[in-house]
């Protein structure tokens, strides 16, 4: 949708070739967040990190539509991409945790055929907006996307947080410990492990 609306935009103003800068701009944000995300050591979870991404995901692409000056656009759109690299990179590292590893590729392919997807579907719709209203409605793609997202993932963030495995495997477990533990020290004691025999000393 950003693809689409930045070169309807850069039309609009009378100067097409403004859509490469813009959406360099866009992609440096992008690759940048992309860098940082593997170089810093997070403190917070990947649930947490998703979530602040998403909302200020929303909160810049909330304004884009509003955008009428180049430099503007080029600020909004760096924010953009700063936001978008965090949000895929930790839907990635999601999948780690709370996919077992026999259907981690299943998860993947899912995954990445809904970016795909989602990318297709947005770049219809925008492209369809810019032609009959022009490059601000396009930009209404990206917003409410994001804001869906969003939405979708404060519902169902429960969901999102791996399940701590049981220690306890039955209920007779402990009580089976109890009487192995005791079992081991009765035989210690009849056999005397760990003892000398008392010899006589002259």
């Amino acid at each position: 949708g950003m693809q689409v609306s930045l070169a309807a935009f850069s039309n609009e103003i009378g100067n097409p070739g403004a859509n490469g800068l813009l959406y360099g701009i866009f992609a440096a944000g992008n690759m940048t967040a992309g860098i940082a995300m593997g170089a810093i050591a997070w403190k917070i979870g990947p649930r947490r990190r998703l979530i602040a991404g998403y909302i200020g995901l929303t909160a810049a692409a909330s304004v884009l539509w509003a955008a009428h000056s180049m430099i503007l656009l080029g600020a909004l759109g760096l924010v953009v991409g700063l936001c978008i690299a965090p949000a895929l990179i930790t839907g990635y590292t999601m999948i780690e945790q709370l996919i077992p590893a026999a259907s981690r590729t299943e998860a993947f392919t899912w995954l990445t055929g809904a970016v795909a997807f989602g990318q297709a579907g947005a770049v219809t719709l925008a492209g369809r907006l810019t032609d009959a209203h022009g490059s601000s409605y396009g930009f209404l793609v990206p917003l409410v996307a994001t804001a869906l997202a969003l939405v979708t993932l404060l519902a169902l963030r429960s969901k999102l947080a791996p399940t701590a495995p049981s220690r306890i495997v039955n209920a007779s477990a402990p009580a089976a410990a109890a009487g192995t533990a005791q079992s081991t020290r009765n035989r210690v004691n009849e056999r005397g492990i760990g003892h000398r025999q008392p010899v006589t000393v002259d």
